[in-house]
């Protein structure tokens, strides 16, 4: 019994303690014994299969590409990068500024010209943390500060 094919959405994994195979739906994180018939819905949460967000990226030193449009050469420490987003969050929960105007000046993600904007995008399309803390907003709320391998964001679901 080579590796058979599955429907999409499971994955077959080995049981540790029993030696036994199981199936996993990546979706929900359930598991189950018999193979899967059909394929695993990722909108079984009850969530939606898209998102559209708009966010503010502050790089520092440790990112993964530690340049943007407005430096060539990112050198500060992700402790300062944190400190520079909560402050930003800070402004905009005060209704001090916009989120388009501190992430067209602000952000170093090419979204800034589009006011942080990144359209909408589904499951898979981000990085995993970044994912998670979007999809978990409601439309209009703002997260906290989100750590990815790009640097310190904020995220506002817009749609």
């Amino acid at each position: 019994m080579g590796d058979e094919s599955l429907p999409s959405g499971w994955e077959k994994r080995m049981s540790r303690s029993t030696g036994q195979h199981y199936y996993l739906n990546v979706y929900t994180k359930e598991s189950q014994w018999d193979k899967p018939e059909k394929p695993a819905e990722p909108v079984s949460s009850g969530g939606p299969e898209q998102v559209q967000c708009s966010h503010l990226l502050v790089k520092h030193q440790n990112s993964r590409r530690p340049s943007s449009w407005r430096e060539d050469n990112i050198t500060r420490s992700s402790e300062e990068a944190l400190q520079l987003v909560k402050s930003y969050r800070e402004q905009i929960v005060s209704g001090r500024a916009s989120f388009a105007e501190l992430a067209q000046k602000y952000s170093d993600c090419s979204s800034a010209k589009r006011g942080g904007d990144l359209g909408p995008f589904g499951h898979g399309a981000m990085q995993k943390p970044f994912e998670q803390a979007a999809f978990a907003l409601k439309i209009g709320e703002l997260s906290e500060p989100v750590h990815t391998d790009s640097g310190v964001h904020i995220i506002l679901r817009t749609a």
